[in-house]
């Protein structure tokens, strides 16, 4: 079966032969590594399954509200399943939210007020959230920044979080409200926190100043580990459903989980105080986000392995990436560095070749809103945007880093990997 499978993929997609070498040696090195994942999978399955149990949910809970939505009974169990999941005190999961910047955003503006300072101790976050903090270098309109609110950056050191500085810029600025740490790369060059590493600055942070807000921007970290961060003492934490969480069904929305004052506050920036999360109609998906979030432990999974297969081939190919492939991970993400502008286009174009949607498209880089700079996006998604699906990315600027996410399955992942790697060997 293996060898029809091999001619089939060299006849459908040109595959060269030592691009095959490549695979099956990548193949046989990732099969130990896999089955810690599996482990892991099988937790957070149970974990979710047992949220959705306890909340005793029913047909009755795929509910199709309109107009104002009071007492949509799918979307407020919705919320208390995710507060399980997330062991906190409340949470807030809406089709609402447009992405998971507009999720982070909310849960920003909604705790934080003229005068008070973020500080963000994980390096430069994001690129989309530039805009929300108002450090774009652009028009700060409706930003944090016009708002008042001040922000400051704990630069980290070799990769870790530079503990001495952060001490220091707690016990030196008493306006200091939130603490913003990013779990993910991002469009960085270091490994993502794993959930333990979170544990032991958020520690830290709370022995010097019990008073600030942890709030951890969660994108591309759920289910990778049988944790998260709120199991370590962070306030908040905030997401995207057409991430990890929302198992690849999810078709657009995000989720904010954490201590119930700071998710309200956030719910009042969502819609407007005095209201929060008590209105909002769920247009018919209450259904697809029971699914993809019971469907999530398993697909986020088949995302990591595809990262894993593809962290091992293309170093044997000979292409620096981080992390590697027998490295804990912390989030779906593989970052490959290609230090060629032409070989990262065109391994983003193989990506987008191999998807199950507009693979006869071929991707460009362009000024993606929110982005300082141009932005090549393979996504032959189902879900516009879904970064769960087998999709890479890169800003175009040197070292000319890909990041790769996702894969519904890992059959799918090793193939769209293997024409892309295909398109530059």
């Amino acid at each position: 079966m293996l060898k029809v499978t091999e001619e089939l993929m060299m006849k459908n997609y040109k595959i060269k032969s030592g691009t095959f070498e490549l695979y099956k040696q990548a193949l046989n090195d990732v099969k130990e590594v896999f089955e810690a994942y599996d482990e892991i999978r099988e937790f957070n399955q149970m974990k979710v399954l047992t949220a959705l149990q306890e909340e005793r949910i029913s047909e009755s809970h795929f509910t199709n509200s309109s107009g104002y939505g009071y007492d949509d009974i799918g979307r407020d169990s919705l919320d208390k399943v995710y507060a399980r999941v997330f062991n906190t005190e409340s949470a807030i999961v809406r089709p609402h939210f447009v992405n998971g910047t507009h999720a982070l955003g909310c849960a920003l503006m909604g705790n934080l007020r003229t005068g008070d300072t973020m500080v963000c101790i994980s390096g430069t976050p994001y690129d989309t959230l530039h805009n929300v903090i108002g450090i774009s270098g652009k028009e700060n309109i409706g930003s944090l920044k016009e708002y008042g609110v001040h922000y400051k950056q704990v630069d980290l050191k070799d990769g870790k979080f530079d503990l001495d500085k952060i001490k220091e810029i707690l016990l030196e600025d008493k306006s200091i409200k939130l603490v913003h740490i990013q779990r993910s790369t991002g469009y960085g060059w270091r490994n993502s926190f794993l959930v333990s590493e979170l544990g032991e600055v958020i520690k830290f942070i709370k022995d010097i100043r019990e008073d600030v807000i942890i709030f951890v921007d969660n994108c591309y970290g759920e289910f990778i580990d049988t944790i998260e961060p709120t199991d370590v003492g962070a306030d908040l934490v905030a997401g995207s459903l057409i991430k990890n969480i929302g198992g690849g069904i999810s078709p657009t929305g995000g989720y904010i989980a954490g201590k119930a004052k700071y998710v309200e506050q956030a719910a009042y920036r969502l819609t407007v105080p005095g209201i929060g999360g008590e209105c909002g109609s769920t247009f018919g998906v209450m259904r697809q986000l029971y699914q993809g979030l019971f469907l999530a432990p398993h697909v986020a999974m088949e995302a990591v392995k595809g990262a894993v297969f593809c962290s091992r081939v293309m170093e044997l190919a000979g292409f620096e990436v981080l992390p590697k492939y027998n490295e804990k991970r912390s989030d779906i993400i593989q970052a490959i560095k290609f230090n060629d502008k032409e070989k990262l286009i065109q391994f983003c174009k193989g990506i987008q070749k191999g998807s199950p949607i507009d693979s006869f498209v071929e991707c460009e880089p362009w000024a993606m809103p929110g982005y300082n700079d141009e932005v090549i996006m393979a996504a032959g998604a189902f879900i516009q945007g879904s970064s769960i699906e087998l999709s890479a990315d890169a800003p175009i600027r040197d070292p000319y880093i890909a990041y790769l996410q996702g894969g519904l399955t890992f059959d799918h992942a090793k193939i769209g990997v293997l024409i892309a790697l295909n398109n530059i060997i």
